[in-house]
């Protein structure tokens, strides 16, 4: 049975996000309904003439005018391939490159551009991880790295010189929520990119996690690496670790190389169910958790016990007429994603900090609906406090001036009924303000 060759690109995204590539030329899987999955480590080369050209294929964009010959896991694999074309898809990009987790992800993708006394320019807000990445052990490299409130587009200007190779963005950042004018943003980089020659151009690489491609975009704008964590919200059943960049096709060379390289592979069967349960369900979950994140923002600006609440959905959003503009799903409908942020009313952060503490260890003793853990972009709503949590990498001196409240608290809505969490929530609110 010959695969039918039917154009993809007539069909909606939420659509071919369920379907993939029709035909794929990594395999023929025209008899099964759900794709396959393969877990073999090493594949037949069949010659010496045949390995030799698998070897010279390998990391070059896919040939349409035969199928890949597959040689080594870490070198690309069926299953992987087909997630990648998805996600590629999801992001309406070029190419996509899988790794074994969020962090595998974002190493490379600042790595494979670095050279000696290479330079990054960070915004000041990123996950706890990437700013030890950064501080920890690529300042022991020898690479240097800025900080700046980019939600300024011109405060990087200044850190600019013939050094510099990367600018990362992460918006909205975790997990105060602030947005960069990316548009703004990747114009001023573009202006600076005009004078530079081609070697000494600066990358843009932008952490999507949080929104995911259901509720913005940035490669639109021209944004030339876009990282996730595939744990977070396109695997979302909280099952399976994974990373993906997505990217324009120039890059996938050498980012294919620098996965082989490096080793840090996405295990098919781990691919699988992000491929077959994670993405396709994408345009289901996100709509009905954003809807429980709206109604749960509101219950926690009421309240009395909240100092303040930070929500992209939230008229009082301190950027909530560019969340408008950036944050948009597919049908261009506003999107302001799954995560809320608040504190606690105190005289001082410690003291917002310590009832904080109060209402979580309450909901991890009491609550049904909210679990205290790490992560977010899974079917259950969790809660953190980062300060001491996911940004404990960030000195306690320095939170405050990177924009982690010490009292800070942590949402990611999942798709449970928000009556039920808001329930949750209010309970805990009174347990832990109760007792001063």
């Amino acid at each position: 049975m010959a695969l039918k060759k039917i154009n993809e690109k007539k069909y909606s995204i939420p659509t071919r996000l369920i379907y993939g590539q029709s035909p794929t030329f990594a395999w023929d899987y025209s008899h099964h309904v759900i794709p396959p999955v393969t877990t073999s480590s090493t594949f037949s080369l069949g010659s010496a003439q045949r390995g030799a050209k698998g070897f010279a294929e390998f990391s070059l964009p896919p040939d349409p005018s035969h199928a890949p010959i597959y040689i080594y896991d870490r070198m690309g694999e069926p299953t992987a391939d087909m997630l990648q074309h998805v996600l590629a898809t999801a992001e309406e990009q070029e190419s996509a490159v899988v790794f074994a987790s969020g962090m595998a992800a974002v190493q490379a993708a600042v790595c494979f551009a670095l050279n000696p006394g290479s330079e990054i320019i960070s915004h000041k807000t990123v996950y706890g991880c990437t700013y030890s990445l950064f501080t920890n052990h690529l300042s022991r490299l020898g690479i240097k790295i800025h900080f700046c409130d980019l939600t300024d587009p011109q405060s990087f200007i200044p850190l600019v010189n013939e050094n510099t190779r990367i600018l990362f963005l992460e918006s909205p950042a975790n997990p105060s929520l602030e947005l960069i004018n990316t548009p703004v943003v990747v114009d001023r980089l573009s202006q600076i990119n005009a004078k530079r020659p081609e070697s000494r151009k600066i990358l843009s690489v932008f952490d999507n996690t949080f929104s995911t491609p259901y509720c913005q975009r940035p490669g639109k704008y021209g944004v030339d690496i876009i990282v996730h964590s595939l744990t977070k919200g396109l695997g979302g059943f909280g099952t399976v670790m994974g990373g993906a960049i997505i990217s324009r096709q120039e890059f996938h060379e050498r980012l294919i190389l620098f996965r082989k390289d490096f080793g840090s592979i996405l295990p098919p069967l781990n691919v699988w169910h992000i491929l077959v349960y994670g993405v396709p369900t994408l345009a289901l979950r996100i709509p009905k958790q954003q809807a429980g994140a709206l109604q749960v923002a509101q219950f926690l600006e009421s309240h009395p016990l909240v100092g303040k609440v930070h929500y992209p959905g939230l008229p009082s959003f301190p950027q909530y007429d560019l969340a408008q503009k950036l944050l948009r799903d597919y049908d261009n409908n506003f999107a302001p994603g799954i995560m809320v942020y608040f504190t606690l009313k105190g005289s001082d952060p410690e003291h917002s900090k310590s009832a904080g503490e109060r209402m979580m260890n309450y909901l991890a003793d009491n609550a049904y609906a909210i679990t205290l853990a790490v992560s977010l972009g899974q079917l259950r709503t969790l809660i953190e406090h980062p300060a001491s949590m996911s940004h404990v990498g960030y000195p306690a001196a320095e939170q405050i001036a990177m924009g982690i409240d010490p009292g800070g608290i942590r949402l990611a809505v999942g798709i449970e009924n928000p009556t039920d969490i808001i329930a949750d929530l209010n309970a805990a609110l009174e347990h832990a303000c109760s007792l001063g």
